[in-house]
């Protein structure tokens, strides 16, 4: 089945524009902090239709900047994105379009997300004019059927963000994604902002939406609770590289890679009766100054001089499954070491 979306090599990063006083430092001689910020780097990903695929990692490993290179809103500094088996840029003004409109994106903070200075009705309604998918007299009922669907009244649509709760905002911008007739959602995520109770609502609206629709979704979250329960299949992000992928129950219950298994080992699990939890050691290095060999070496309790030299590719481990690990690989290695991960309990 060919993938509706897909990341090829894809690699985006962020480098600070010369301004006048950067341009004054260098004329004088002074040096220049024209460091890269290295968000994505070589990340393959693939979503067949139909799939929800989770996007796990902790903050700044760019999760939210791959989600949005794949909905179209960063271009890739190399690499490509593929729309349905065709590269983004040679998709012909038509093709380019329909993976405009079919991908569209839910943001994380609802109160940022939503013009302040419109009310639903042109929120919601925007780009069925921009694009002209609708008769003008029709947009108003068109908006109308997207806000009934994600459970608001017809009435809401006369009035302003600021008169709403967290979880209503967000109902509207899936109301916005959905006016469109997407067929794929990137949620980046969608809930971490709303009060736990509001939570559960959004996430079975998603569900429902799946059905009814048909809808992929794309779930970007650092709720691994959220994204066992949900998902079909999940990728484990860190320092802008995928470093394990697969099935959703097989990951969490045998993962493959010591990060992995340090973020599994933290999900809360009333069974254990766990009271403390041993963090994962150290900090998330710097996305600019990235070190070498395996990213995740200086906090890994099970690191080999190869770890630090040579960087480890995604490669398969198991029938569907594929992890960026020496400890596969390297002669002498055993993966049963990662089970043995600091905070981990050994089998």
């Amino acid at each position: 089945m060919t993938p509706i979306l897909e990341a090829r090599s894809l690699v985006k990063r962020f480098s600070r524009k010369p301004d006048i006083a950067m341009r004054l430092l260098a004329l004088a001689g002074r040096p220049v902090d024209r460091r890269t910020v290295h968000a994505v780097e070589d990340v393959d990903l693939a979503v067949a239709p139909g799939e929800v695929v989770g996007l796990v990692g902790e903050s700044g490993c760019g999760k939210s900047t791959l989600g949005r290179a794949l909905a179209g809103l960063h271009p890739p500094t190399s690499g490509e994105v593929v729309y349905r088996g065709k590269p983004v840029r040679e998709l012909t003004k038509a093709e380019r379009l329909a993976y405009t409109l079919e991908v569209q994106l839910v943001f994380q903070d609802p109160y940022a997300s939503l013009n302040p200075r419109r009310t639903v009705r042109q929120i919601v309604g925007e780009a069925l004019g921009v694009h002209r998918l609708a008769p003008r007299g029709e947009i108003a009922e068109r908006v109308e059927a997207a806000l009934a669907e994600v459970g608001l009244d017809a009435s809401y649509a006369s009035r302003y963000p600021h008169e709403f709760s967290g979880g209503q905002r967000q109902r509207i911008g899936i109301a916005r994604a959905l006016a469109v007739d997407p067929r794929f959602l990137v949620c980046d995520e969608p809930v971490a902002a709303l009060d736990v109770s509001v939570q559960a609502q959004v996430v079975n609206l998603f569900m429902d939406l799946r059905e009814t629709r048909g809808l992929t979704y794309l779930f970007i979250s650092h709720d691994l609770g959220l994204v066992r329960h949900i998902c079909d299949r999940v990728a484990i992000m860190y320092l802008g590289r995928i470093v394990e992928e697969g099935p959703a129950q097989a990951l969490f219950s045998d993962p493959q890679h010591p990060y992995t298994a340090a973020l599994v080992a933290e999900i809360p699990d009333v069974r254990r009766r766990k009271r403390r939890f041993t963090p994962i050691a150290g900090e998330i290095p710097s996305p600019m100054a990235p070190p070498p060999g395996c990213a995740f070496h200086p906090r890994c309790p099970h690191a080999m001089p190869v770890c630090r030299e040579t960087r480890p590719a995604l490669a398969p481990v198991a029938a569907g499954r594929q992890a960026a690990c020496h400890l596969h690989t390297a002669p002498g290695a055993s993966p049963a070491a990662i089970s043995t991960t600091v905070g981990v309990p050994a089998p």
